[in-house]
């Protein structure tokens, strides 16, 4: 079958509705506007609402109706036929069309029709002006009377004749040719615009004669306390931090494009200060050079009681230490700078520098922490410790000093160099180095000191045999760097690792990994006393460990406010336990018999308390007032620890905490000798480093603080007290503070 055969038939159309189409298309011929007026009566508002917008238009479009109606009229035969024309381009064809074809007689009269009209000649149509632009009888009107038109050349001069435009009423427009009539009330309004302009200019003005000279005075007094702050002291930089003045000169093309931004860019440090900015990528160790200068000069010697660097120091048995720890510098602990924890909610959780480094972010962790290296410690800080009679530095640093291992948060390698500054600073003030590494890859204690507080991740648990590794390749960078020629005289004591916490791992891996430590520093070159942590096993137990290896030194540190067997002691207790208990361990662990051999003593301080803030962990609270919420039943202190805890005056931290101005003299005089006292213990041994330096607010543990509050003997090595004098009873003396 055909495809046309399958196509639907089209429907048929109704003959009676073809008749009607028909019928109202012939009446719409005989009478156009009927449409129109039907419209118009349906909606009479809107066809007046649309009469009164455009009155003129409507006139047009009414005129355009009567004139489609005459020609209508004239030629009925053409509009029917274009009428069928445009039908037929819609319509089907005829043979599908139901209408009907027209008679022969009307055939005969239409044709006569059209005969009549085209012998009739056309009508003129009578045209309706077409309305001017306002522009365009402005300008005829002003042509008129003599005005030249206006132009766009506004150079040119403008002739007005007025006098025609005055008399027909065109004075208003006048008023704003130049030259032409005059208009009160246009007038009027000229003159307040020009009076609000005038106001308004005056007003910019006013306010720029005040502005301009209040800025060039700040501007000025800006500059003039930028000078003044360059010129102090490098602790206390400016806001924007120190001049770097040796950077002048240097071209920042010296340093390759790979270096730049780096830490072996000088460019991009806080601060150049004693550094040698000459870019070099050598390395020794592994480990960046960049920041030393090729020559040194080991001539100057602490004080008159020891020798200079570059001469022997001899044994310390008999000639022991007397040094200081800068704790809190290159590895931070909250105790000693709280403002770096101070100001965050504990529901943050930054308790250690770890923490704290992820709640900064990398950028600013870097930007705050070498701010803090920069001005913790400076050089005068070295020259204050020389005047104090001391003559070792122990200086605390860890692991990140070197590097990270996947993704912590520390901040990389920028301690490092500060930690070589530093060196060189005690050099040029006689002071030998302990170097001492406080913090392990997955620390070794799980204290806050170590960078990151809670679970021992150094050799114990998943990455614990990772982790010694990696502490042996720290060592193994460390001794080779350490091992040049410059540090022979300087070094005076290698440290392996800060109080490993050995009650809480294996004692025998421990050993092991200190005897692979030890054959590692050894091998590359180091030659002074290698130190090892005690594990705080207790002295008498050492008795026979770790034999046979030669300058193995034993580092112990003696507190007696972290056990509560101990805090309870009154304060003339506490100097006997001094002078008594810790000269007999001294004394013990010195002798190989009973002891491990040579001892020294690296850590204590003169407080008698824990009061100071974040000394037991941020929000840890302390043992003296009975707040030390571990979150352990068996190691929280919940009850108070002072001597009077039994019916006394109520243990407080107050004053303990105060102002040492605000101490008494009685409290000053036992603060002084139960350092005093420590002191002539820990020289039974290899000497001692009090621990520390600097805190912010923590007198009882700041050596420099210490000496301004007249608690320390002014020259370490010049004591007022020794344990061969009487030892009062410090009656008059509160013992609940």
């Amino acid at each position: 079958m055909p495809r046309e055969a399958e196509r639907p038939r089209n429907r048929e159309r109704d003959p009676d509705r073809e008749r009607e189409r028909e019928r109202r298309r012939r009446e719409r011929e005989r009478d156009p506007e009927r449409e129109e007026r039907r419209h118009r009566e349906r909606d009479p508002e809107r066809e007046q609402r649309r009469r009164e917008r455009d009155p003129d238009r409507e006139l047009e479009r009414e005129e355009r109706r009567r004139e489609r109606a005459r020609r209508k009229s004239r030629n009925p035969d053409r509009d029917s036929r274009d009428s069928r024309d445009s039908r037929s381009r819609e319509e089907p064809p005829s043979s599908q069309s139901s209408s009907q074809p027209l008679s022969a007689d009307s055939l005969a009269k239409l044709n006569q029709l059209n005969k009549k009209e085209k012998s009739r000649k056309p009508e003129k149509k009578a045209e309706r002006p077409r309305k001017k632009r306002h522009r365009e009888a402005f300008n005829e009107k002003y042509e008129a009377i003599g005005v030249d038109k206006p132009r766009r050349d506004k150079k040119k001069k403008r002739r007005v004749v007025s006098g025609a435009l005055l008399e027909e009423g065109d004075g208003k427009r006048l008023s704003y040719i130049r030259g032409g009539g005059y208009d009160k009330q246009a007038e009027a309004d000229a003159r307040k615009r020009k009076k609000r302009i005038w106001i308004i200019v005056g007003v910019i003005v006013l306010l720029l004669a005040i502005i301009i000279p209040v800025a060039v005075v700040l501007s000025n007094k800006n500059k003039s306390s930028n000078t003044a702050a360059a010129d102090t002291a490098a602790a206390a930089p400016t806001p924007t931090g120190p001049a770097n003045t040796n950077l002048d000169g240097v071209d920042p093309a010296s340093v390759p494009a790979a270096a730049k931004g780096t830490r072996l860019d000088p460019f991009s440090w806080y601060d150049t200060e004693d550094f040698n900015v000459t870019y070099t990528g050598a390395t020794v160790g592994g480990l960046p050079v960049i920041g030393l200068f090729s020559k040194w000069d080991d001539s100057a010697k602490a004080n008159d009681k020891v020798p200079a660097l570059n001469q022997p120091w001899g044994t310390y048995a008999s000639r022991p230490a007397r040094g200081v720890n800068v704790g809190g510098w290159l590895s931070i602990e909250p105790f000693i700078t709280p403002s770096l924890f101070s100001g965050y909610s504990t529901s943050l959780g930054v308790i250690d520098e770890w923490t704290l480094c992820e709640q900064l972010g990398p950028a600013t962790a870097k930007a705050t922490l070498e701010k803090h290296y920069s001005t913790f410690v400076t050089e005068q800080t070295f020259a204050d410790i020389k005047d104090a009679g001391l003559d070792h530095v122990r200086i605390p640093f860890s692991y990140w000093a070197l590097q990270n291992y996947y993704g912590e948060p520390y901040v990389e390698g920028v301690a490092w160099r500060y930690l070589l500054r530093g060196i060189e600073w005690a050099r040029k003030y006689g002071l030998r180095i302990n170097l001492d590494v406080h913090g392990l890859p997955g620390s070794q204690n799980g204290w806050n000191h170590s960078g990151r507080q809670g679970d021992i991740g150094w050799l114990n648990g998943t990455d614990g045999d990772i982790n010694a590794e990696r502490s042996l390749e720290i060592h193994r960078s460390l001794s080779e760097f350490f091992s040049q020629p410059r540090y022979k005289n300087i070094i005076a004591f290698y440290g392996l690792v800060n109080e490993p916490k050995m009650t809480a791992l294996q004692p025998t891996d421990v050993y092991a990994w200190t005897e692979k430590a030890y054959a590692i520093v050894r091998a590359n070159g180091i030659t002074c006393p290698i130190v090892f942590g005690d594990g705080f096993l207790g002295l008498e137990n050492w008795k026979g460990q770790l034999q046979g290896h030669e300058g193995l030194v034993l580092d112990v540190h003696q507190y007696v406010i972290f056990n509560v067997g101990q805090i309870v002691y009154t304060k003339e207790a506490k100097v006997k336990y001094a002078c008594t208990g810790w000269t007999g361990q001294a004394e013990q662990s010195m002798d190989v018999s009973t002891g491990f051999g040579p001892t020294l003593f690296a850590e204590w301080s003169q407080a008698d308390t824990d009061c100071a803030t974040y000394l037991n962990n941020v929000g840890w609270g302390n043992r003296w007032e009975g707040t030390y919420d571990t979150g352990n039943p068996l190691t929280r202190v919940l009850s108070a620890t002072c001597p009077t805890n039994n019916g006394g005056p109520v243990c407080s931290c107050t004053s303990a905490n105060a102002d040492p101005s605000q101490y008494s003299d009685g409290y000053k005089q036992f603060l002084q000798m139960f350092a005093e006292a420590q002191m002539d213990s820990f020289e039974h041994g290899w000497g001692w480093f009090y621990w520390t330096w600097q805190t912010e607010t923590a007198t009882q543990w700041s050596y420099k603080r210490g000496l301004a509050a007249g608690i320390l003997p002014a020259k370490a090595y010049a004591p007022e007290f020794n344990c061969q004098k009487t030892i009062p009873d410090f009656a008059g003396v509160p013992e609940n503070y």
